[in-house]
């Protein structure tokens, strides 16, 4: 009365496929870069200096070869599946005790009303919970952690303290002037040099870092006219604050979303950066926006122009205004033209939320 136990060869069982080799060696090395990153978090804590050790080319070629782009796509997925409605309050309630999210801020503080977690990640606020700034000029366009602050200088932008990239490849080639209401810069200039276009101006930036259990949304950071976009499909590698101490130029390598204008004081710009299981990059008054999108291949751009024939002044924003959203933490760059006595009102680490001022003349 015995069955049959039929058996494969050894060899078809363990069959190890390179895909499967790259995402198991790719995975592990990223959970130890996180382990690493927790520990120098702690060290930080204590007040002990942490040394800048940036990865080496092929460190980073592993983890760009970890699919990130195809996970985050899944990710999206699975964020828009409905929980049934016993399952929420668990699965929510543990989300909140992991990244310490504020639900007494919540314009719906019941756990039920949100269907997934995509619901849940891009809740609203109370109006009363962010009151914007009047008296500064440039607010917090997001809350987060203050990652870096300071002018532009050699054409290179600080990304956290010590750890530099390229302005020209993190905006890319200069817009056109026929977009902006400035003139043409001379061409022997250096990059820089082209997007200030107000003698006795210099460029400044603020890097923030939205972590899990921020608020998703970001606003307009002051009155300005949107005239531009454009999109760099590429990676999405982790952009949490140790990530962005041992890569260089990690914000080159992320899927961003630049959006290009000017305010009363010059050029101004605004560019939200994508992360792991951050593919999904919203932009409210842009339609035709479609980020971590298959059909755009890392390592190309695509431009729209706001200005046209029915439309000269663009989209104008005021500040506080809806501008946008993640899916999940992220990180937001402004990088703008401003007179010589601006001053920001931050300290590098800091805890900011949206409205709050980052600095004025």
């Amino acid at each position: 009365d015995r069955k049959k136990l039929h058996t494969a060869p050894v060899g078809q069982v363990f069959r190890l496929r390179p895909f499967h080799v790259l995402v198991a060696t790719g995975g592990g090395y990223a959970g130890y870069r996180k382990y690493e990153d927790y520990k120098l978090e702690q060290l930080e804590k204590r007040g002990i200096e942490v040394p800048v050790k940036l990865a080496s080319e092929w460190e980073v070629a592993l983890y760009k070869s970890v699919p990130t782009r195809l996970l985050s796509r899944a990710w999206g997925r699975l964020n828009q599946v409905e929980l049934p409605t016993w399952l929420r309050r668990p699965v929510y309630s543990l989300y909140i005790w992991t990244f310490g999210v504020n639900m007494k801020e919540a314009a719906v503080e019941d756990l039920h009303h949100y269907r997934n977690l995509s619901e849940f990640f891009r809740r609203k606020l109370k109006p009363q919970a962010r009151p914007v700034c009047c008296l500064h000029s440039v607010i917090s366009p997001s809350d987060g952690k203050i990652l870096n602050f300071g002018q532009v200088k050699n054409c290179e932008v600080e990304q956290v303290k010590g750890v530099t990239y390229s302005l020209e490849s993190f905006l890319g080639p200069r817009v056109g002037t026929e977009e902006m209401h400035f003139s043409e810069a001379p061409s022997g200039n250096s990059f820089q040099q082209q997007l200030v276009t107000k003698e006795g101006n210099e460029l400044y930036h603020c890097v923030i870092y939205l972590a899990p259990g921020d608020y998703h949304c970001f606003h307009s950071p002051t009155d300005w006219r949107v005239s531009h976009r454009r999109h760099f499909p590429g990676s999405l590698m982790s952009v949490n604050p140790g990530v962005a101490r041992w890569i260089k130029e990690l914000f080159c390598h992320n899927e961003r979303v630049v959006l290009t204008g000017d305010w009363k004081h010059g050029f101004f710009s605004l560019t939200a950066v994508g992360a792991t299981n951050v593919g999904s990059i919203r932009i409210y008054f842009d339609q035709d926006l479609r980020t971590n999108s298959p059909r755009y291949s890392k390592g190309s751009y695509n431009d729209f122009s706001f200005i046209s024939n029915n439309n000269k002044e663009g989209i104008l924003m005021r500040k506080g205004e809806h501008l946008g959203e993640f899916n999940l933490g992220s990180t937001i760059v402004l990088i703008f033209e401003a007179p010589k006595d601006f001053k920001f009102h931050l300290k590098a680490g800091q805890k900011i939320h949206f409205g709050e001022a980052l600095g004025s003349m």
